[in-house]
Formats: structure tokens, C-alpha cells, sequence
């Protein structure tokens, strides 16, 4: 679906966000994460750091740790309970710098990548996360945790292909994990794997039939896959349970608009607008079916409005110019133009609009150059076509 994608990163924000709280929260994916226990040091006194840790003494272990780190900074189990005390305290920046020391002294410590891509995960650095939550899942591809919290990490970073993979088997392990189908299906749906988004959003709605966002989201899917009117079909659900949920109005418009229902669209591009008059989405295509209806003044107004709060619109840039153009307003319909062509260079229509605008002021080679990438890009779409039905790719060239 050619949408901002919007309300599907705001509810996936939404859901990630939840996981960054405290461990109440961790515990609605269905694991604990506990940071495993190191081995145990080898020095003088660990046992008095233990002692403490096993009283709950936390403040004190951490500083029994940092004494024998002191004494033994080439101790890389000293680093790893020093790590795991400052984890419980909460202080995972202190934890992962301790935890990335062991390793550095002992790659093979059994358990410190988990604790250490749990430290940077609970600090909301999900790139930082990666690597050592990837070292653990080849470490031991079993556990869950590790699988789980890897996931997420893809998921919270937008790799949502590498995402799927391990959500499908933390999910597989906590099949009643609602919040987790969620997330596996919100991944699946941006990675593109449709009919893996189709089958979460199934099982959502089957627990909460009305689910406005399960609805949408289950729309998106479908429409990826070209199923454009069992699209509209759950965007009308949607609307039906939540007529004044964000975006709900204008998915269903925009379903519409690519049906060519433009009456059906116009109306709820509309009903969006009544909830949020500053939908610059909502704005541009509402223009934009004006247009098609021949009502260039009313497409105007819309237009200007949608790109008054938002300049990044492709189909408000192309409409504007188009229409600035048959005022023969020239100098300001090459600038609508040349916008659209910087947010959609691939687009032929809009090199075909700049050639026609290029003659009309009298500029013969520009207009050539853009017919020209007229051309190109119509061969380029012809030979795509064409790899896909063979299955061959055509080489970058």
C-alpha cells in the first residue's frame, strides 16, 4: 500500500516501546530475562562479593567485584560478576563495559553475550544490541531468550526480514504470547512476507475480532498481495469499530482511490479530515480526486494545504504542478514538478509532465531529456516485467 506506513511504525513504537520499561513489562512477552550467572572468579575474596549478592546486598557486591577486578583485572569471570551485579542494580552502561572487558579477556565466556546484548538492549541500543545477542543464539540456537531478544532488536532497528526469522521460533515457543504475535506480525508485514502477516493478524483477530488496528494492518497485507478488495473489506471493519482511529478513514480512501471509487474515496478522505484536519495524506489524494473529477479550483485548495504541512507528498507535488501548469504559471509549476521528481525520480509520469512543461516555455533540449527518461524508465519497467515472468534478473548495469 503506497501509505506513509504511519499508523503501522506508531503501533510497532508503541509495542516496542513497552519492552524498554521494567521487567513487569519484559514478563508480558512470556520470558524472564534474567542475566545468567557467570562463572565464578578465582581470587581472594570472591566469596565475600557473593556473600553479598546472595543477601541482596547489591550496592555491596558490586563493590566487593570492583575490588577484585582491582586486584585481577586479567580475571575475565571477575568482569562477568561485576557485570551481572551492575545489571541488577540497573546500571546496564556500567554492566556492558564490564561484560564487553571479559570478553575481551575470554571470548568463549559462557553466558556474558546474552547478558551483554540484554545490558544494551535495556538501554535502547538495539544496534549495539545485535552483535553479542547474535553470538548467543550461536552459542546455543535453543535458547529463547537469546532468540527472543535478538528479534526484537532486528525489529527495533527496521530489519524486519532478519526480525521474522527469530520471532517465528520465540513465538513457536510461547504460542499464547498475544504482545509477541503482535510484533512477529507487524515485522512480517514490513518485511513484505504477506501471508506470514496474514496468518498473526488471524490469530489476533480471532482473539479480539474488533481489533480497528488488527483490521488495518490485516488490510495492508492484503493489498500487498493484491487483494485489494478483501482490503477495503477490513478497512470497513476498521472503521466500523473505531470510526475515529488515526489513518483508519484515509486507508480506506486510499483503497478506494486505487479501485478508481473515487466518490467512495472522496468521502472518506473526508471523514479522515473531520477527525484530523491537518492529514497532509488526506489532503493530497482528496486533491488529487478532485482532479479526476474535473473540480481543478477545489483540488487546488487541497493541494496547497497538503503541501503547506508537508512538502515530501509526490502525488501534491505532481497534481500542483500540473494544475500550474494549465494556469500557465510556468516558473512555479517547474518548481511542483522538479520536487515531485526529486521525491519519485523513477516515476515516468513525471518526466513526461516536465517535458510537456519544458516546450511550453520554449526549452526544446530539456524537453528532450525528459522524454527521453520517459523511454528509459517504460524499457527499464518492460525488462523488470519480463526477469519476473522468466525468473532471471536482469544484472545491474
Amino acid at each position: 500500500m503506497r501509505r506513509s506506513g504511519r499508523l503501522r511504525n506508531a503501533h510497532g513504537v508503541l509495542l516496542l516501546r513497552n519492552l524498554f520499561r521494567s521487567g513487569k513489562s519484559l514478563a508480558l512477552l512470556g520470558v524472564l530475562f534474567l542475566p545468567q550467572a557467570p562463572l565464578l572468579a578465582q581470587a581472594n575474596n570472591p566469596a565475600v562479593a557473593q556473600r553479598f549478592e546472595q543477601e541482596g546486598k547489591l550496592e555491596e557486591a558490586a563493590s566487593a567485584w570492583r575490588e577484585v577486578v582491582k586486584a585481577n583485572p586479567g580475571d575475565s569471570a571477575a568482569w562477568a560478576s561485576l557485570g551481572l551485579s551492575l545489571s541488577r542494580l540497573q546500571k546496564y552502561e556500567d554492566a556492558s563495559a564490564a561484560y564487553q572487558k571479559a570478553l575481551a579477556l575470554n571470548p568463549k565466556l559462557p553466558g556474558v553475550q546474552l547478558n551483554l546484548g540484554l545490558a544494551e538492549f535495556k538501554l535502547n541500543n538495539l544496534q549495539a544490541a545485535v552483535a553479542p545477542l547474535r553470538a548467543a543464539v550461536i552459542e546455543n540456537p535453543n535458547n529463547m531468550q537469546a532468540q527472543t531478544l535478538l528479534g526484537l532488536s532486528y525489529y527495533g532497528t527496521g530489519q524486519f526480514a532478519n526480525a521474522v526469522k527469530h520471532l517465528v521460533l520465540a513465538s513457536k515457543a510461547d504460542p499464547a504470547n498475544a504482545e509477541l504475535h503482535g510484533i512477529l506480525a507487524q515485522s512480517c508485514l514490513s518485511a513484505k512476507e504477506y501471508d506470514c502477516a496474514l496468518n498473526e493478524f488471524a490469530w489476533i483477530l480471532k482473539r479480539d475480532p474488533d481489533s480497528a488496528s488488527a483490521h488495518m494492518l490485516t488490510g495492508e497485507a492484503l493489498d500487498g498481495l493484491g487483494r485489494t478488495p478483501e482490503a477495503i473489506a477490513e478497512f470497513t471493519l476498521a472503521a466500523k469499530a473505531a470510526s475515529n482511529a488515526p489513518d483508519v478513514n484515509f486507508g480506506l480512501g486510499y483503497l478506494y482511490w486505487k479501485m478508481r471509487r473515487y466518490d467512495e474515496a472522496a468521502s472518506a478522505f473526508e471523514k479522515e479530515l473531520s477527525v484530523d484536519p491537518k492529514n497532509a495524506q488526506a489532503l493530497a489524494y482528496l486533491g488529487d480526486v478532485e482532479m479526476k473529477r474535473e473540480n481543478p479550483e477545489k483540488a487546488q485548495g487541497h493541494l496547497e494545504q497538503a503541501i503547506a504541512l508537508r512538502s515530501d507528498i509526490f502525488i501534491a507535488q505532481l497534481d500542483m504542478g500540473v494544475i500550474l501548469m494549465q494556469q500557465k504559471k510556468y516558473p512555479e509549476a517547474l518548481v511542483a514538478l522538479q520536487g515531485a521528481a526529486k521525491l519519485d525520480p523513477e516515476q515516468p509520469e513525471i518526466h513526461y509532465r516536465l517535458g510537456r512543461l519544458y516546450q511550453a516555455m520554449g526549452q526544446a533540449d530539456a524537453a528532450q531529456k525528459e522524454f527521453a527518461k520517459v523511454q528509459q524508465l517504460h524499457k527499464k519497467e518492460e525488462e523488470r516485467v519480463a526477469d519476473k515472468m522468466s525468473g532471471v534478473a536482469t544484472p545491474p548495469k
